[in-house]
């Protein structure tokens, strides 16, 4: 499930995904995601970002990788040749906590995906990091996602203000 081939961190294998590392070309296709409206609804992110921003997004989560063991991976489902978003582990320094999140570009919305990635994102965290629990933040009118982290068994703990919003955190403790 877990391959480390030419990057400094590993790529994951789901039935219908690869999770893998970014690359540089990776920051046209998350341009193109973020310029949705309807993607960054529920994101802190009030307009679409540049290419630049873009590219030093990506260059944020190799750093993020080398200091934290953990980050986000350009999502490429079966067949396809570009990624389709991001999944992955953030460290939160805020909380101080470990966060799985994602983000799809619309066309793949309603398939899945986000429910796979962040599963296979919880599994990395557990059994390759040791983690005792990872937490999750989302807007209470996203339904969608409150729906993927529900499937990922994690359970409500509370409301929070972060970031300008208000975001429900839910979490998930390993099983030992």
């Amino acid at each position: 499930m877990f391959e480390t081939a030419d990057s400094p961190y590993p790529s994951i294998r789901t039935p219908r995904l690869v999770l893998r590392p970014f690359r540089a070309a990776d920051a046209e296709a998350l341009q193109r995601l973020y310029q949705s409206d309807d993607v960054r609804r529920y994101m802190p992110i009030p307009s679409a970002p540049s290419l630049e921003q873009m590219q030093r997004f990506v260059a944020r989560q190799v750093a993020h990788w080398e200091k934290h063991g953990c980050g986000h991976w350009g999502l490429v489902p079966e067949g396809e040749e570009e990624i389709a978003g991001w999944a992955g582990l953030q460290y939160l320094p805020e909380l101080d906590e470990i966060e799985v999140a994602y983000a799809l570009d619309r066309p793949f919305w309603g398939k899945g995906y986000a429910t796979e990635a962040a599963l296979a994102s919880l599994h990395f965290g557990f059994t390759q990091l040791d983690l005792d629990h990872i937490i999750a933040l989302v807007h209470p009118d996203n339904l969608a996602s409150r729906r993927v982290i529900e499937k990922c068994g994690m359970t409500y703990v509370e409301t929070i203000s972060l970031w300008g919003m208000e975001l429900m955190r839910h979490r998930c403790t390993a099983i030992r």
